[in-house]
């Protein structure tokens, strides 16, 4: 997945060089969500995850997107993205003991 996620910038550059930037966009994050999207599907045997996983990624591109339009205000939509995102996440996962999380491993791996 992870390579996936760089093709998509060699897509981007190969393909803007033939064409407008925004379609060269679009086809490269279509390309990469499908991609990642189908492998998906057999590692996680749940369309209800791979949709969700399919959703964030368009939202990343997407929000990537609009961050690169808006050129004069970019650094500021980036910045402000962020801190919503590091916001949602840490609300989302307020609830999570992760020490408990080791501890069942530790005892799976003892039994």
């Amino acid at each position: 997945m992870g390579l996936s996620l760089c093709l998509f910038y060699v897509l981007l550059i190969s393909i803007s060089e033939h064409s407008n930037f925004n379609l060269a966009y679009i086809i490269s994050a279509i390309a990469v969500i499908g991609m990642i999207s189908l492998y998906s599907i057999s590692v996680f045997k749940s369309r209800k995850i791979t949709l969700l996983l399919s959703a964030v990624l368009c939202g990343v591109y997407g929000f990537l997107f609009v961050t690169l339009q808006l050129a004069d205000f970019a650094l500021l939509l980036g910045s402000v993205g962020l801190a919503l995102i590091l916001g949602a996440t840490m609300y989302f996962t307020r609830n999570i003991n992760w020490y408990a999380i080791n501890s069942k491993k530790l005892n799976e791996a003892t039994s």
